[in-house]
């Protein structure tokens, strides 16, 4: 006799009776939120959830946590995750790029410009930075917030965290000011209003602003140096040079470029020459490169007056001849600018220096030009002769190297 269709049917399938370990794997994948989310959905789930090692993923993408940070806090993966998220949660887009990029950055200080670390400040709290917003009327990005709670910039030292820049009569270091001293920069000026000084640099005066707002043309968030239009008659309109369209952007492209050697090192300071790697050429046993960098505190728009300084790099292979040792005696230019003109310049030594070359040494110097356009190149030729044949004289070739004013805008001010 055939069984009843309600005896065949096989029984419903609940959540309560699947197994334990294919549900983990399945809530491995799940975004803090959604994990959140089960917590509330049945009591197996909210269990499940719970499970500790289901934490550890969101502890080390969003906050960095490492093992040995866990076992000095004595606490479990989703006890760290929840006490984090309640301090900085609003942060959390943010956060651990910014914290890498500090932690990146102290690293290679510590190597090679260590005395820079005793200059950095410790973290601000939440209500340092609200008071802040509430003293200048505006709110402060996210991403700014974040940097801060992780470290409030710089004391005013020198060298300055943010670059430097030295030429025989010019010098520059550029301090990453902290929240109080920024706050007290805060611009309502024409020209510069609602724009916040992110740093300064106590011999120029020069400072890089963040807009808060976007008025007077400019973008909210948007990063630039000020430049004067001499050529106004109002003393308010200036030239934004703009060097970052935030400040998450901004910060970690500055030190991304430092702790992958992009900028030099020298004297203990980061200065901002930045190298294509290119721009390089080789005569015979002698490498001549060339870095660049464009200074806006020298520059004008109105009337064009672009300037920029180069770093030139002369180096003998130390497998070369001991009697390839030569002695530089002259320098040929041909520079052109962006409408095709072209200058000659031909003279004595470099920089009032006649160096001499021998197998694996290096000499740098620093020079500058201008022009009259937004970009331009310069190319030529060293000569020199050499030291064991004292009629010998040969050519070097200075590989042509391009300099391009930053993107500007003028104020509406």
């Amino acid at each position: 006799m055939a069984a009843p269709a309600a005896e065949l049917q096989e029984p419903a399938l609940s959540l309560e009776l699947l197994p334990t370990d294919p549900l983990l794997l399945i809530l491995s994948f799940l975004d803090y939120r959604d994990l959140v989310s089960c917590c509330y959905l049945n009591r197996r789930l909210n269990q499940l959830s719970s499970h500790d090692p289901l934490w550890k993923r969101h502890c080390k993408k969003y906050w960095l946590i490492s093992e040995k940070e866990k076992s000095r806090r004595n606490e479990s993966w989703r006890s760290i995750f929840i006490s984090t998220y309640s301090d900085l949660g609003r942060y959390i887009r943010y956060y651990a790029t910014l914290k890498k990029a500090w932690d990146d950055l102290e690293k290679y200080l510590g190597q090679w410009c260590p005395r820079m670390i005793g200059s950095l400040k410790e973290s601000v709290r939440e209500e340092d930075l609200d008071a802040v917003e509430a003293q200048i009327h505006c709110k402060l990005p996210d991403d700014y917030r974040c940097s801060f709670r992780i470290h409030n910039g710089q004391k005013l030292v020198v060298p300055g965290l943010m670059g430097s820049m030295a030429l025989s009569n010019h010098y520059r270091s550029e301090d990453l000011l902290d929240i109080d001293t920024a706050a007290g920069g805060f611009q309502q000026r024409l020209g510069l209003k609602q724009c916040l000084p992110l740093t300064f640099c106590i011999h120029t005066g020069l400072s890089q602003y963040m807009a808060l707002e976007s008025v007077e043309g400019r973008n909210k968030y948007e990063i630039f140096y000020q430049c004067p239009d001499q050529m106004a008659r109002n003393p308010s309109a200036i030239v934004m040079f703009i060097t970052g369209t935030s400040y998450l952007e901004w910060f970690t492209s500055y030190v991304n470029k430092v702790v992958t050697g992009g900028y030099p090192i020298i004297r203990d300071q980061i200065f901002r020459y930045v190298h294509d790697k290119e721009c390089v050429a080789t005569t015979g046993d002698i490498t001549v490169s060339v870095s660049t960098s464009f200074l806006p505190e020298l520059s004008s728009v109105h009337p064009p007056h672009y300037f920029f300084t180069y770093r030139i790099r002369i180096e003998m292979s130390k497998d070369a001849l001991p009697e390839k040792a030569c002695q530089l005696d002259s320098r040929y230019w041909r520079i052109t600018n962006a409408k095709g003109d072209v200058e000659e310049v031909q003279g004595p030594g470099v920089v009032g220096e006649f160096p001499i070359i021998s197998p694996g040494r290096v000499y740098e110097y620093t020079s500058c030009t201008t022009f009259s356009t937004t970009s331009g190149y310069m190319e030529g030729y060293y000569t020199f002769h050499c030291l064991y044949y004292k009629d010998r004289f040969f050519n070097v070739t200075i590989p042509r190297f391009h300099m391009v004013c930053p993107t500007f805008k003028v104020s509406t001010a």
